[in-house]
Parts: structure tokens; sequence; C-alpha cells
């Protein structure tokens, strides 16, 4: 059972709010955290974090720098597993099935929970390339497959118009925000059931930034988006629940417009008013 809150908690302290608790008490949920820790060594970066994602939503995590929500963000797909010295104890349960145990296969899991980074890195390839890379290692070959895939997955992403005459162009010649849309359209190209963005308008404009918060909020009628962003107006935008973490614990969970009016828990609106972070 988790804490109830206090009003009085400290920084060095943090507590999760009973409003996160309701949130992850409606089981079972389709995907979701249980009591996930990360390690780094002995270095606990992430501490019994209890989260669940509604279908067809967003969720933003917030919280300062080294706070661990983009360590939790890489876990949900098993990423963490490329860095030596990880380790992870709890649960991550999706369609009933936990990722976290032996055998999994994360080349799998990662094709049904895509992630685009904070920086766009489109491969060395056309554009049309870059897209089809995924669903030809998948065993697709036939090329009216591929066109179709391609023409889908660059439509989703609001990119199509921009570049449909020019598919067999390098990626690389792409501005920054097209880049971002075009990575967001390779995850897309394998169909999965989850996205996962680090932070996926840090490096561009704000014209750019614009067009990817309204795909954003397009791709959440079809997929559950988890998202890290240090932008706190993103997050009230574009986020139907929001998660602040604090020296790797999740501080408070709820309702985004909850979260930004009325939050629980001390630490939580310091953070929003800006007092630290």
């Amino acid at each position: 059972m988790e804490q109830v809150i206090s009003r009085t908690a400290t920084p060095a302290t943090p507590i999760q709010s009973t409003r996160s608790e309701q949130l992850a008490g409606q089981a079972p949920h389709p995907f979701s955290t249980e009591d996930l820790s990360i390690y780094y060594g002995s270095f606990e970066a992430v501490k019994k974090v209890n989260l669940a994602f509604p279908e067809q939503t967003v969720t933003a995590l917030i919280g300062p720098s080294g706070c661990g929500k983009s360590t939790f963000l890489r876990s949900l797909n098993r990423m963490n597993d490329e860095i030596a010295s990880s380790s992870t104890t709890g649960h991550i349960w999706m369609d009933g099935q936990d990722l976290t145990a032996p055998g999994t296969d994360v080349i799998k899991l990662r094709q049904q929970i895509g992630m685009v980074w904070q920086r766009p890195n489109p491969f060395y390839k056309s554009i049309y390339n870059n897209i089809a890379f995924g669903p030809k290692y998948r065993g697709v070959r036939k090329k009216k497959q591929l066109d179709e895939i391609v023409e889908s997955s660059l439509r989703k992403a609001a990119l199509w118009d921009e570049v449909k005459d020019r598919l067999h162009d390098s990626a690389l010649a792409l501005s920054g925000g097209q880049q971002q849309r075009l990575c967001i359209a390779r995850a897309l190209s394998v169909q999965p059931k989850i996205l996962l963005l680090d932070e996926p308008a840090s490096a561009l404009d704000p014209v750019s930034t614009g067009k990817v918060e309204e795909l954003i909020t397009e791709l959440k009628k079809e997929l559950r988006i988890v998202i890290v962003t240090h932008n706190m107006q993103q997050a009230a935008r574009i986020s139907d629940y929001t998660a602040y973490f604090y020296i790797g614990s999740l501080v408070e969970h709820g309702k985004t417009n909850d979260i930004f009016t009325n939050p629980e828990n001390e630490l939580t609106q310091e953070y929003i008013m800006g007092r630290f972070g």
C-alpha cells in the first residue's frame, strides 16, 4: 500500500500521491509497470514505479534533469538492456505478459513498442528505404506492399505531401522537423501498439514543434503514447495524463489538468511553478 500524501513532504523524501494509486489500482491494465526499479550497477535510478497507461492517451513524464524519467521510458521496451551495467526488478505488463521475463523476444517487443529519440536519427538511406527498412526486416518483399506501407506511414506522420516527389532522395536532406517526423513514420511502419517519445521536439524550431505536437494528438487515436518532456506548456497542451518524477521516484500521477491546476503533492506544485528543476 502506498503512503497517503503528505503536504509537508520534502524533496529528500518524495511520496507518491493517492491519485496515482487510484489510477494504478484498476487492474488488469493492458500496459503498466509494477514495482519497477532500474539500477546502474548498485545505483537505483528508478524506484518501484507503479504506473498504468490507458488506451488512446498521451502520458507525459515530467521532472528535473536526472530524475529517472528517460531511464524509465527506455525500460518500457527494454532499451536499457543495451547498457551493460543496467538491471531491472519488478514487472512491465503488456496484454498479460511480463516483458521483463527471461526469454522475452526483445526484437519483436520493440516492433510493438516503438521509440523515437530526442534528436532525429534517420538512416543513411533514402526516405523510402528509411520507412521500408522495418517491414523488409520482418519479411515483406513485394514492392507494391512496401509502397503501400511507405505511403501509409508517411501519411500518418503528416509528411507524405512534403516528400512524395522525392522518396528516393537522401533522408539527410530533410529539415530537422521533417527528419523527426520521418523517424516517427519509420516507427509506425511496423504497426506498433505503443509509441515512446524522448523529448521529440526539444531540438526543433517552434513551427516544427507545432507540427510534431499536432501529429502526436492525431496518433493517439490509434496508439498509446508516452512522452518525456521538459516543456511544461507542451505537456499541458498534448497530454491526457502527467507523471511527475523526482530523484528516481514517481511523486504524482493523474489527469494532466488536475496535475497542473490542483496538484496533490507540494513537490509537484513547486516544480510546475518553476521553483526548482
